[in-house]
């Protein structure tokens, strides 16, 4: 898996996926791009998407309760780092991809990588 967050800019298409009001702080979006499930946390202001995808056993990921930056697999507790999609505790060992957030005139948008 890919922290898309390290790509550059250019090599992303950013999709416009919400209003900031839609999303407060402390809450969180579940969107689909491409047909790939993705969460929005919105942390203090701060946004961070990562694939709604438990490595361990593909399950919902999103749900998952929160401890600082890591999220939490609300089935068999796997952590990962929402920054960068890093797995964190077993038992899943495969990190997860991280995308890029960013904010355009109060329109949030995550970038996916483009197809070649």
């Amino acid at each position: 898996m890919y922290n898309y967050k390290e790509l550059k800019p250019e090599a992303c298409e950013f999709v416009t996926i919400a209003d900031e009001a839609d999303v407060p702080p402390g809450e969180r979006l579940f969107i689909e791009i491409d047909q790939k499930p993705i969460v929005l946390f919105n942390l203090a202001g701060h946004y961070y998407a990562i694939a709604d995808l438990c490595s361990h056993d593909d399950g919902p990921l999103g749900d998952g309760d929160l401890d600082g930056l890591e999220v939490i697999c609300p089935r068999h507790g796997a952590r990962f780092d929402i920054r960068t999609g890093k797995v964190l505790a077993l038992p899943a060992v495969e990190d997860i991809p991280a995308y890029p957030v960013r904010v355009i005139d109060g329109e949030i948008q995550i970038g996916v990588p483009i197809e070649e």
